[in-house]
């Protein structure tokens, strides 16, 4: 009976915790503010690199990652900036950048903190998407122009974020396998639990979401198909910690997807998706306008997969549709 009543004790404070949390996670408040207590502590990482087709240049400035492919025939003054998913980082753009940049785009991918080599700036399991959208912030506000936004998974919701929060002005968004529009966690719930029944339990007590990739076996399960480019070790070694709280804020508890989007934008969905369902994605190109591109055979990691070079020529020719300068 104790250990019945110390549970539910320990599931009353948990809920108390994501609540507050949730109330505290004000998008207006916290762009308010300058978020990165790094600033001003400047470059700390720089290595360039150079092919015959463009310039890398990847660097860890005030504390945050950033890796720019700069090619040497530009056609285009409009930049991407690239928004990485839970337990990435920059590193995960870099097949498409360098496509990218062959094409004629200059692309712009950084690490939120507390992923890959950017510093962690405050407790992993305190970290919130209005949080990261101050970082999204500060890197559009780097640049020269405003970019396309082009996000993977949460950094898809955080698309919709910036969006909302930031302008629906942007020359055009890319959803790459992104959080659905209304509510993620009933989305792709089943799938989650069909996958790990372990997963609810095990970030409960951890009050983090590493358990969803504990191993190379789940991790692969759940972002990548067989055949991707990268194996299940490899892509297990590179991913990292990240917080739950970023999963309820996406939900009607905390968020409302704007509505009449004029932003052009392109969802791109994984046929064999184990985070998010088809029918979720479809329905929320439609809230939004947006087309739709059904990647056959394919997982979450879009960028990941053994069709990752035809996703990305799909990705260019839209935008080329586009006639973004």
């Amino acid at each position: 009976m104790l250990i019945l009543y110390i549970f539910l004790a320990y599931i009353i404070i948990l809920d108390l915790f994501i609540v507050t949390n949730l109330i505290k996670g004000n998008p207006k408040r916290t762009l308010a503010k300058d978020q990165n207590k790094l600033r001003g502590t400047e470059i700390s990482f720089e290595e360039k690199r150079e092919t015959e087709d463009y310039r890398v240049l990847h660097v860890v400035e005030d504390g945050i990652e950033r890796v720019t492919y700069t090619p040497k025939n530009r056609k285009y003054e409009t930049p991407i900036l690239m928004l990485h998913g839970m337990w990435h980082g920059a590193w995960c753009w870099e097949n498409w950048q360098e496509t990218l940049a062959k094409q004629g785009w200059e692309t712009i991918s950084f690490s939120q903190p507390g992923h890959a080599k950017s510093t962690l700036q405050r407790p992993i399991f305190l970290c919130t998407l209005d949080y990261y959208l101050s970082f999204i912030r500060d890197e559009i506000e780097r640049l020269p122009k405003k970019p396309i936004l082009m996000g993977h998974s949460m950094g898809g919701a955080l698309t919709q974020w910036s969006l909302k929060y930031l302008g629906d002005n942007f020359p055009a968004t890319v959803l790459v396998a992104p959080w659905v529009a209304k509510n993620p966690i009933k989305d792709g719930g089943r799938l989650f639990i069909k996958l790990d029944p372990m997963i609810f339990p095990l970030t409960m007590l951890q009050l983090n979401a590493s358990s969803w990739v504990r191993s190379p076996e789940l991790a692969a399960k759940l972002l990548i198909t067989e055949g991707a480019i990268y194996s299940p070790e490899a892509l297990h070694a590179k991913l990292g910690n990240e917080s739950v709280l970023i999963t309820f804020q996406h939900t009607p508890l905390a968020w409302r997807p704007p509505e009449n989007v004029q932003t052009p934008m392109l969802i791109l969905a994984g046929e064999k998706d184990a985070v998010v369902t088809v029918k979720g994605l479809q329905d929320s190109a439609e809230h939004y306008g947006a087309e739709f591109h059904l990647v056959p055979n394919s997982g979450h990691n879009l960028m990941m997969e053994a069709t990752e070079a035809e996703t990305i020529e799909k990705i260019n020719h839209w935008l080329e549709e586009q006639a973004i300068s």
